[in-house]
């Protein structure tokens, strides 16, 4: 047993000294502080993972989808919740909260969909001595395109009227609800395609497992919800200290600690030809994000004293304005149940645009570029338009399809669940 969970047992180790000084109360300089408290999140984050990797094996049926689905994006809500809970009694950390809401979801969209596409493609090329050009969706998948597409075209009110009220938070999450139980209820049950630590934790025997699976489950929750605070607070601190727009730092570092493992996992099975289960963990996890995550920010700001609408300043509203025109482009990208090379590419390239054109004029005109490719994928996919939308209220979900490609070889896809699993 101990070697099968030898690297969980090391990553808790990696958490020991953030947990030293959390207890402690010692204080460090922000930069110590940042290197221990976001190793220990990442480190954490890599634990619960495995373990909801391996919880597959035991548990099935809607509470098993529902219960992964908020564990799976724990690391990024604590930190994210965090920053909107003391904006509730100091205004200044409403920005943090946007910033790193707004990072997480584009850093996941415009960086983790292309790389597992690009990396997918790129092995079954080479393992079929032809060109792969693209991923193919079953039609099943429209389910899933549907709650992000409604769930994208509600986000626009944000941006349109500088809030995020109570009223779309409630709204989020209770479509955030919706959502996982219509996908506890669709499609049949498959075995867990396991890898790894995760691999060898879910081949332990049944009375051996499931107390390991809770204990992980436990011990990592709780450094994550130990060091949220401390590690956000020493990402604010670091700024000042580094010279670095704060802003920029939660918006970026936050998000790609707490997104490693979740990323790493996707990239590990894109690498061993497993397009499904890459693609799928990272399309889940945008759609919890726009849903669940942004819907909690308003209930956590309410809940630290604020008023239950958190009011963005202009450059909030570029940013959550360019972050819903990336998700449009992606959503409306993939309408046609298929994810081309070239698509990965252009969201790659855009996603870095934003680094090389920073500002007022650069997040505008890049929202504008964002949803004109948008609009002409909506064009081109017009088909797909209605039966995503209406997906989320069909009682019987669609079968797969055996489309062919008249281009080349493809890789399908299976079948995704709000865990990224």
């Amino acid at each position: 047993m101990l070697r099968s969970i030898r690297p969980a047992l090391l990553c808790f180790l990696v958490a020991v000294p953030a947990l030293v000084v959390r207890l402690g109360g010692i204080e460090t300089p922000s930069l110590v502080g940042l290197l221990i408290f976001g190793g220990a999140v990442v480190a954490a984050a890599f634990v619960l993972a495995w373990a909801a990797e391996a919880a597959e094996v035991d548990i099935s049926g809607g509470l098993a989808v529902a219960i992964l689905a908020i564990i799976a994006v724990l690391p990024e809500y604590a930190v994210d919740l965090y920053f909107a809970f003391r904006a509730g009694s100091e205004p200044d950390y409403v920005q943090f909260a946007a910033a790193n809401m707004t990072g997480s979801n584009r850093l996941l969209l415009g960086l983790g969909w292309p790389v597992v596409v690009l990396v997918s493609v790129a092995i079954a090329s080479r393992r079929s001595g032809r060109t792969v050009r693209e991923v193919v969706l079953d039609p099943s998948h429209r389910l899933e395109l549907g709650f992000l597409l409604i769930a994208s075209l509600l986000a626009f009110v944000m941006p349109l009227t500088a809030t995020i009220s109570w009223i779309i938070g409630v709204i989020l999450l209770a479509w955030f609800v919706f959502y996982v139980v219509r996908i506890a209820r669709g499609g049949a049950e498959e075995e867990p395609d396991l890898v790894g630590t995760a691999a060898r934790i879910g081949a332990l025997p049944q009375r051996t497992r499931r107390p390991v699976v809770i204990a992980l489950f436990v011990v990592s929750a709780l450094i994550i919800l130990a060091c949220a605070e401390p590690f956000a607070e020493a990402l604010v601190a670091s700024g000042s200290t580094l010279g670095i727009d704060q802003f920029l730092l939660v918006q970026w570092l936050a998000p790609l600690a707490s997104e490693a493992p979740e990323f790493i996992v996707a990239i590990i099975f894109a690498t061993r030809g497993k397009a499904a289960a890459a693609l799928g963990m990272l399309i889940s996890a945008k759609v919890n994000q726009w849903t669940m995550l942004v819907g909690s920010l308003p209930i956590a700001y309410a809940l630290g004293g604020g008023s239950g609408t958190l009011a963005l300043d202009p450059r909030q509203v570029e940013e959550i304005l360019l972050t819903a025109a990336q998700t449009m482009m992606g959503v409306a990208l993939l309408l046609g149940l298929r994810f081309p090379r070239w698509g990965a590419i252009a969201l790659l390239a855009l996603f870095a645009v934003q680094f090389a054109v920073p500002g007022t004029h650069g997040r505008l005109i890049l929202s504008a570029v964002y949803l004109a490719v948008a609009l002409a994928l909506f064009v081109l996919h017009r088909r797909g338009i209605l039966p995503a939308l209406t997906a989320p209220f069909r009682r019987d979900p669609e079968g797969p399809h055996g489309v062919s490609d008249d281009e080349g070889p493809v890789i399908r896809a299976g079948r995704l669940d709000p865990a990224g699993r």
